[in-house]
C-alpha cells in the first residue's frame, strides 16, 4: 500500500527515499573502504564497524529500492516468491544489525574491562568467527520465519499496508489460523531481540562498574568516550525499533504502523556513519585520506 496514495505525495516521497537511500549507500561504503584502505584501522572495532555498514546497506536494499520502483512505474505488486524474498532478507539483515551492535559491545567490554588482554582475547579468528556466528544466526531467524508464513493460506490480490512485506503483516493477513505461526514467529523474534538486549546491557552494566572505578574524571572521560559512537547506535536502533512495536500495539490501523518504521529502517542506517565519522577521530582521518587518494 505504500506510505501515501495522494499523487501529490509521490514525486516528494520518491526524491525523499531516493536521497536518503543513496545517502546511506555512500556513507557506509565510505567506512567501509576507510577501515579497508587504512592500516591504522584494521583493528577487532573497526572489523566490526566495516560489516555493520555492509549490512546497513544490505538491510535498507531489501526496502528501499523496491517502493522507488513502485513510485516511478505507478505499480505496487509484487509477487507472492518476491514477498517472501523480500521478508526472508529483511529479517536476515535486521537480526544481522542487531547481533553485531552486540558483538561490538563486547568488544568494548573487553577494551575497558580487560586493556591488557585485549590483544589477546580479540584475535582475528575470534573476531571472524563471532561475525560468521551473527550471520548463521541470522539466517536461522529469517528461514523460521519464511517458514512459519510458507505453512499460512492466502487468497489472490492482497494488500499488505505497510511499504514492505513485513512478517506481521504477512501474519495478519493470511486466512488460515496463525495462532501457532505466532507463537514461533514471536519465539524467534525474542530469541534474536533478547539475545541481543541482554548481551549489551550485560556488557554496559561491566563498562560502566569498570570506568566508576576510575580515579580521575580524565580517565573515566577517555574511557566512556571510546563508547560513546557505539552507545549511540545502539540507542537510535533500538529506540526506532521500540517505538515502531509501541504504536503499532497502540494503534489500531495498522498503516499507521508503516511511517514510524521509516525511522528503523531507513533514518537508522543512514545515520550511523555520520555517527562514527563526526564522533571517531581515526575515521576522519581515515576518509580524509581517502579522499586525498581519490583526488
Amino acid at each position: 500500500m505504500g506510505l501515501s496514495e495522494d499523487p501529490e505525495l509521490q514525486p516528494l516521497i520518491f526524491g525523499l527515499f531516493l536521497s536518503m537511500y543513496l545517502v546511506t549507500v555512500l556513507g557506509n561504503l565510505l567506512i567501509i573502504l576507510a577501515v579497508s584502505s587504512d592500516s591504522h584501522l584494521h583493528t577487532p572495532m573497526y572489523f566490526f564497524l566495516a560489516n555493520l555498514s555492509l549490512a546497513d546497506i544490505s538491510f535498507t536494499s531489501t526496502t528501499v529500492p523496491k517502493m522507488i520502483v513502485d513510485i516511478q512505474t505507478h505499480n505496487r505488486v509484487i509477487s507472492y516468491a518476491g514477498c517472501l524474498t523480500q521478508m526472508s532478507f529483511f529479517m536476515l539483515f535486521g537480526c544481522l544489525d542487531s547481533l553485531l551492535l552486540t558483538v561490538m559491545a563486547y568488544d568494548r567490554f573487553v577494551a575497558i574491562c580487560h586493556p591488557l588482554h585485549y590483544q589477546v582475547i580479540m584475535h582475528p579468528r575470534l573476531c571472524g568467527s563471532l561475525v560468521l556466528l551473527s550471520v548463521l544466526i541470522s539466517l536461522l531467524v529469517s528461514q523460521l520465519h519464511n517458514s512459519t508464513v510458507l505453512q499460512l493460506t492466502y487468497f489472490k490480490n492482497v494488500e499488505i499496508s505497510h511499504f514492505f512485506c513485513d512478517p506481521s503483516q504477512l501474519i495478519n493477513i493470511a486466512c488460515s489460523d496463525t495462532f501457532t505461526n505466532n507463537i514461533v514467529m514471536y519465539f524467534a523474534g525474542a530469541i534474536s531481540g533478547f539475545l541481543s538486549i541482554s548481551g549489551i546491557l550485560f556488557s554496559y552494566y561491566k563498562i560502566v562498574s569498570s570506568i566508576l572505578r576510575v580515579p580521575s574524571s580524565g580517565g573515566k572521560y577517555k574511557a566512556f568516550s571510546t563508547c560513546g559512537s557505539h552507545l549511540s547506535v545502539v540507542c537510535l536502533f533500538y529506540g526506532t525499533g521500540l517505538g515502531v512495536y509501541l504504536s503499532s500495539a497502540v494503534s489500531l490501523s495498522p498503516r499507521k504502523g508503516a511511517v514510524p518504521s521509516v525511522a528503523y529502517t531507513v533514518v537508522t542506517p543512514m545515520l550511523n556513519p555520520f555517527i562514527y565519522s563526526l564522533r571517531t577521530k581515526d575515521i576522519k582521518r581515515a576518509m580524509w585520506r581517502l579522499f586525498r587518494k581519490i583526488v
